[in-house]
């Protein structure tokens, strides 16, 4: 196995600068795992491939306004992109500028002072702030939106889930914003449940892997949650017969770290996952998955082959730009079976 195995090109005009409208009129593209057969629908048609006991997972993270701008003593303009917080006044970030060593001060723009109090890795830094970022982020902060989205966001809360909840992410669970608050209630009319994980999702979850083996790759860590309440509801779910269907990758790793965390069960869990699913894993929990389209030679296209198989996913793909789905963050979706 090769990192170039995951790899593909997508011309520049694939990629969704902007959100269809409504949420649920996007595309949906239904891959059978079984018989690689794929089968081309829109997003509210979804529930035609439920069943009553079916058991959807969603991840109630909220994306928070973390991208703020600072400036150094001599003036110079920072750029600061909150990414863990640490304790009440110190986050890992990442920041742009020049000579931001150790003990340096910055002030943020309608902000309190801050100072760099160690230099990690490449541009991240750790920062102490005088006073709780938190509260200013509503006034000071911008939604920090992927790399590849080039076009203004007119309403932030396009970049949110409708059930968006527990603060904490530099990135959106893409997965779950193809749904409306109709849909899900249609859904849940059909005898389809619903249960809530939450994981903050970090940056580097755009990352490539750079190693030419993907086992030598060192994934990033997130913060998750699975509640005593999921968890009963998960075991209920399988004991009445019904599927648990992950929404989003962030959902699949959640859910599969509680089965680590368990052993030989699923346990509530609060902490850090660095789970990394390859080609191999044998997945525990998860009997389907709702995803978008992945970025190459990233961790998630790898998750979802590990999934689906590398050939299925990759045939999926290439009958994808056939048919001229959107794809990424703001993109069509995925419905594994």
């Amino acid at each position: 196995m090769k990192t170039s195995d995951f790899d593909y090109d997508l011309p520049s005009e694939f990629i969704a600068q902007i959100p269809v409208e409504p949420r649920d009129s996007s595309r949906l593209l239904v891959l059978h795992r079984d018989t690689g057969v794929l089968e081309h629908r829109i997003f509210r048609e979804i529930g035609q491939y439920l069943q009553p006991r079916d058991l959807l997972v969603i991840n109630q993270t909220r994306v928070i306004p973390a991208r703020i701008f600072a400036r150094k003593q001599t003036g110079g303009r920072v750029e600061v992109l909150l990414l863990h917080r640490e304790d009440l006044l110190t986050w890992e970030c990442l920041v742009g500028g020049k000579g931001l060593s150790a003990g340096k001060m910055i002030t943020i723009e309608n902000g309190p002072f801050a100072e760099i109090v160690e230099v990690l890795e490449g541009s991240h830094r750790c920062v102490r702030f005088a006073e709780p970022i938190e509260s200013f982020l509503p006034k000071v902060g911008h939604v920090p939106l992927p790399p590849y989205i080039h076009e203004p966001l007119k309403d932030p809360e396009r970049y949110q889930t409708v059930y968006a909840r527990d603060p904490g992410s530099a990135a959106a669970p893409t997965a779950g914003m193809h749904f409306t608050t109709q849909l899900m209630d249609e859904l849940k009319s059909q005898g389809i449940d619903f249960a809530e994980v939450t994981l903050h999702i970090g940056l580097d979850t755009f990352a490539p892997v750079i190693e030419d083996n993907p086992e030598e790759h060192r994934i990033h860590t997130e913060w998750c949650e699975i509640s005593p309440a999921t968890v009963e509801t998960l075991t209920k779910t399988h004991q009445a017969g019904g599927r648990i269907i992950a929404v989003g990758t962030t959902s699949v790793r959640t859910l599969e770290s509680a089965v680590k965390a368990g052993k030989n069960g699923i346990l509530s869990y609060s902490g850090s996952t660095s789970l990394y699913i390859l080609p191999g894993y044998q997945f525990r929990l998860v009997d389907a998955m709702i995803t978008n389209f992945h970025l190459p030679k990233s961790t998630l296209i790898m998750l979802v082959s590990a999934f689906a198989g590398h050939e299925k996913i990759f045939h999926a793909y290439r009958v994808a730009m056939q048919e001229r789905y959107r794809f990424y963050s703001f993109g069509d979706a995925m419905l594994i079976l």
